[in-house]
């Protein structure tokens, strides 16, 4: 599974919708959350993902109703 990061507007999005989200399982476009970060003073959203293209990345979130303002290919020391 590939790693991506992804930036976009917090809009209507709580913490505990986060949580919700973080703990959810696989989607339909093979998205895991590994990670959600958020700023609410700024309405930025961080998502950590497992996925298997940024196409899906993409589709994911468009689902959700959001744009995403950047994605990009991420690896991980851990």
């Amino acid at each position: 599974m590939t790693l991506f990061i992804d930036e976009h507007p917090m809009g209507t999005f709580d913490e505990k919708t986060l949580n919700e989200l973080q703990n959810s399982p696989r989607d339909e476009f093979g998205i895991t959350h590994k990670n959600i970060l958020y700023n609410k003073d700024e309405d930025k959203i961080f998502c950590i993902l497992g996925a298997p293209n940024k196409e899906a990345v993409d589709k994911h979130h468009n689902k959700a109703g959001l744009k995403c303002e950047s994605i990009t290919e991420i690896k991980s020391t851990a």
